[in-house]
């Protein structure tokens, strides 16, 4: 099984490591970080950097490509090159995904049209604009494409892919391998459970760099 995991600059990391930790798990399973350019790219924080050791021109097919999210990937709903080659990758895979913001970029590429989809909460409603059905959902799978929430949602998506793929039995024995057993100190990760005033917050920061995020996140009420 082949995948391809598109990076850019200024993407969420956990976008795609989250996802790749688990891929990479399933034995004869070989991931591969492809950028517009082959090089080293910045996060949207700037502190880590991730390698793309392919560039786009590289990568004819994946049996899988995943498109992660983070404020980095809004230029390329506007890239032709890249909206192009994910047309092409889309043709011959098995699954088309994304996580967070980078449904927007499938979208952009014209392979929502139709579908169920889910995204980064705040940008939910969005979808339409590329003819998709907006679904609040961790993940949404509609035919070989699943989408995934916001950051984190991106480990369930994977989870749930492998299952597919090879069996529950080996997406639980993954699971376990990488203590995946979330018991969060809070019970805030929705914007249904969240407090009123943390949504509204998330709400005028989307898409904010995560210095305004800090920053606003330390204020007084």
């Amino acid at each position: 099984m082949q995948i391809a995991i598109l990076i850019f600059e200024k993407l969420t990391a956990l976008d795609a490591i989250g996802p790749y930790e688990v891929l990479r798990s399933v034995p004869g399973w070989e991931v591969k970080f492809v950028g517009p350019a082959k090089g080293p790219l910045r996060t949207d924080c700037g502190a880590l950097g991730l390698n793309a050791d392919y560039s786009i021109d590289e990568i004819e097919s994946a049996d899988i490509v995943l498109v992660p999210g983070g404020k980095g990937n809004r230029p390329l709903l506007d890239d032709e090159n890249v909206l192009s080659w994910l047309r092409r990758i889309d043709a011959g895979s098995k699954w088309t995904t994304s996580v967070c913001t980078g449904a927007l970029v499938l979208g952009a590429a014209g392979l929502l049209e139709g579908k169920r989809a889910t995204t980064y909460w705040p940008f939910l409603e969005q979808l339409r604009e590329y003819g998709a059905e907006p679904v609040g959902s961790r993940y949404v799978e509609d035919g070989k494409t699943i989408t995934a929430a916001g950051v984190s949602a991106g480990i369930d998506m994977a989870f749930h892919l492998v299952a597919q793929e090879v069996g529950p039995e080996v997406a639980q024995t993954i699971q376990l391998g990488i203590e995946y057993d979330p018991q969060p100190p809070f019970d805030s990760g929705s914007p249904h459970k969240a407090p009123a005033p943390t949504v509204e917050l998330i709400q005028s920061l989307a898409g904010a760099s995560s210095e305004e995020w800090l920053g606003a996140a330390s204020e007084p009420a």
